[in-house]
């Protein structure tokens, strides 16, 4: 069998998803034809790239009314090469905002779909997921608690675990890291990771800085990591931190400095969920925009009791999350400085991140190529 196998991948680390993905569908089927929308790892993985992953990479609802009109002709033309290309099966790789829209009108032309990473269903409205399953023949989701949710609207959805613990060893090398970024494998460490966003690093790292500051106070010789995720970023947290004593911004590096800390300040997200993986005790304190967490609150849109990926997998709180107005530095610097003084809650701690670890270390690449293979295997 040399199936077409078309793919729209819209960031780095979809691109990184993708490139994984082509990797095990070209072991299954080692004549297949790729192509579509990816990066320099898909396009490395053997993919032909019609339109680079860049150009769908547009954060923040201004920028996207800017880019509306190109983004739309993109996705015009994108969708109809790909039904003139006649492809066995269409991949959208997260970026639903744009995949979600491509797939549904290859759907509805014939064309079988997958979506590769569930939006987040659990956390806003359940409901989505039966209009994801009109846009996905088969959804692959990262986390075990998503396939139920589509199975109550009759979607098809399959648990493939997360590429990110497959990545990471059950037991990082605190040492190793320590070494990598010329830290003292004695030192008092703390890694802060205010977002990857110019947005979220002006909310969110004055408190921390400022809670970083307090607790320098009651942990002498107290080290402070800010990664920065890209040179825009770099360029803002320099300017907002100046020549704060005992801090050090590094260029990207975000998971070595997580490695390498004693624990982790930082914004919910991804990053929570990768300093689990990293057996991290950590702080979680976000914020966002006083209209958007308003509309939020007055329609109950958030349906998850907790916002950050250990609890939400726990089912309970595991680490505290310091959320709009409870997010001040005093409280930051109180939730910190237990987590420095604690040593057997921060024990106790690495057990359950270990088995959160080996629930999600499914070999993702693998298991997403399986369930593409099998809805390949499947009459139109």
């Amino acid at each position: 069998m040399s199936p077409r196998i078309a793919l729209c991948a819209g960031e780095t680390s979809g691109d990184q998803l993708g490139a994984g993905l082509v990797a095990a569908l070209r072991e299954r089927f080692p004549e297949a034809t790729f192509a579509g929308i990816g990066g320099d790892a898909m396009r490395a993985a053997g993919v032909d790239t019609w339109y680079d992953a860049s150009e769908l990479s547009v954060m923040g609802l201004a920028e996207v009314l800017a880019h509306l009109p190109r983004l739309l002709a993109l996705r015009k033309a994108f969708r109809q090469r790909v039904l003139d290309w006649r492809p066995d099966v269409f991949i959208g790789i997260d970026a639903p905002d744009f995949n979600l829209g491509v797939e549904r009108w290859l759907k509805h032309r014939g064309v079988r779909t997958v979506h590769d990473v569930s939006p987040s269903v659990w956390a806003w409205r359940e409901s989505r997921a039966a209009k994801i399953g009109e846009s996905a023949d088969r959804v692959l989701c990262l986390f075990p608690m998503e396939p139920p949710i589509y199975a109550r609207h009759g979607v098809d959805a399959v648990f493939i675990g997360h590429p990110l613990a497959d990545a990471i060893p059950l037991q990082p090398d605190r040492t190793a890291a320590r070494i990598a970024l010329g830290v003292a494998t004695d030192a008092r460490v703390l890694a802060v990771l205010p977002g990857s966003r110019l947005g979220e690093i002006q909310r969110m790292l004055p408190g921390f800085a400022d809670a970083a500051r307090r607790l320098a106070g009651d942990v002498p010789g107290l080290q402070v990591l800010v990664p920065a995720a890209n040179a825009g970023c770099r360029a803002a947290i320099d300017a907002m931190l100046g020549d704060a004593p005992g801090v050090r911004v590094l260029d990207g590096q975000a998971q070595a400095a997580m490695i390498a800390s004693d624990v982790v300040l930082l914004a919910s997200g991804t990053a929570a969920l990768e300093a689990m993986l990293c057996k991290r005790p950590m702080v979680v304190g976000h914020r966002i925009s006083g209209l958007t967490y308003a509309i939020v609150k007055a329609f109950g849109l958030l349906k998850s009791a907790h916002v950050s990926l250990p609890n939400i997998l726990a089912g309970e709180t595991l680490v505290p999350e310091l959320l709009q107005d409870a997010c001040t530095p005093e409280a930051l610097h109180a939730a910190l400085l237990h987590w420095f003084r604690d040593a057997d809650a921060v024990a106790a701690l690495q057990p359950r991140f270990l088995a959160l670890h080996e629930s999600l270390r499914r070999d993702a690449s693998a298991r997403a190529a399986e369930a593409v293979a099998g809805l390949l295997a499947t009459p139109r």
